[in-house]
């Protein structure tokens, strides 16, 4: 999911997923998802650009039914995600087409999330090589089908991040698993901030793989015409992305990981992070360093409490979990936050009525009982009943 706004796609606006048709012929709409194949790489681009992206549940399971064919397909040996337009990869899911079924009591809300956990789980299990175009916005949804990707690549001019929080929300698209891969106190701060992090960033936090001008890119299809099938599929396709000489850019985050791996202590409850953080304030640190502070004190104070003790306890626990049962844990929170939690009046004040006076419950981090925390990290389902109990059934 994500904090982006996004517009309810109309009706009619998917085109048929078979892949050898003319989809712009097929529909009078443009169609939400490009399929073509250069040189046996299969290149899938989302095509909602003036939405950034952003995932409809129509393109989720569209977009599955094309990776599924690329999996048999033997003419296919790579596939490649991309975003169309220059601004973003993918912002996220539809935050507001979820909300507006959840006011309805409509049940599709949750399928959407089943069928995108689905989709995630099948890129990360792809047995063929997956490389994703992080360039501009990749956020929330955008996270969970980038992170899935064996070469991951990101640009100059992109921002990262999993910005649930902001709206009551918990990060999730297999956020407790992909997080896992940098140290505890970092996977914390990016996930319980939802701070937005460059694409240097990214390649350290090992978010990313390569970390490229955005204007290399727009001419990768040449390149690729030109790759060899005769060695590991991998390299070659590294050599299609990666420029010569390639000189990454500084990472904004880098010196204030001192900071962060101190304040996020995995040993720290929420409260206390926040008194540390007050605590470093009242010390009048050097400007910089007050400025991050004063910027992630303000954030852990206004987001939901609920939802930051959940974000903080699901992140430890993912790490020691499958990427199987993080999907399950996570969908198991998801239905707790929208039935039962912050979501909706998260994205009231964000989205709807953008007042950004979100009214929590309950307000204060203080006021969330350990049991409330642990009811939302409890599956709402018998394990046989869980709509994903059959996820990851062959590595069980």
């Amino acid at each position: 999911m994500s904090a982006v706004p996004t517009p309810t796609p109309a009706p009619g606006a998917v085109a048929s997923a078979a892949p050898d048709t003319n989809r712009h012929a097929s529909t009078q709409a443009e169609p939400e998802l490009l399929f073509r194949v250069v040189n046996r790489v299969a290149i899938i681009t989302l095509n909602r650009p003036a939405a950034l992206n952003a995932l409809s549940h129509a393109m989720v399971r569209e977009l599955a039914v094309l990776v599924e064919h690329c999996r048999h397909d033997g003419g296919i040996a790579a596939l490649v995600l991309k975003g169309a337009g220059d601004k973003g990869f993918c912002a996220g899911g539809d935050v507001r087409e979820v909300d507006r079924l959840a006011a309805g009591n409509d049940p599709r809300w949750l399928a959407f999330f089943v069928d995108e956990y689905r989709l995630d789980y099948a890129l990360h299990t792809f047995p063929k090589p997956v490389v994703a175009l992080l360039d501009g916005i990749a956020m929330g949804g955008g996270m969970g089908l980038g992170q899935g990707a064996r070469l991951r690549i990101v640009t100059e001019r992109s921002r990262i991040a999993m910005p649930e929080t902001r709206i009551g929300f918990v990060p999730d698209v297999g956020a407790s698993h992909f997080l896992s891969v940098m140290p505890a106190e970092l996977a914390l701060y990016v996930a319980m901030t939802g701070a937005t992090l460059s694409g240097a960033d990214a390649v350290r936090l090992r978010l990313a793989d390569l970390c490229v001008p955005a204007d290399w890119l727009g001419s990768f299809d040449e390149r690729l015409q030109r790759m060899p099938h005769d060695g590991e599929p991998l390299d070659a396709l590294r050599a299609v992305f990666e420029p010569p000489s390639n000189i990454v850019p500084h990472a904004p985050l880098e010196p204030l990981t001192p900071l962060i791996m101190r304040h996020f202590d995995r040993r720290s409850g929420v409260e206390r992070i926040v008194a540390t953080l007050r605590q470093d304030l009242e010390r009048e640190p050097p400007r910089e360093t007050r400025q991050w502070l004063q910027t992630t004190c303000d954030a852990l104070t206004s987001l939901s409490p609920t939802m930051l003790h959940v974000t903080r306890e699901a992140l430890l626990r993912g790490r020691q979990m499958t990427l199987a049962d993080c999907f399950r844990m996570e969908l198991g929170i998801v239905k707790r936050a929208i039935e039962e939690g912050d979501f909706r009046e998260g994205v009231r004040a964000q989205l709807i009525d953008k007042d950004r006076r979100p009214r929590w419950s309950p307000a204060t981090l203080a006021e969330v009982r350990p049991e409330r925390v642990r009811h939302f990290l409890a599956s709402p389902w018998a394990d046989d009943a869980h709509p994903l109990a059959g996820l990851g059934a062959r590595q069980r």
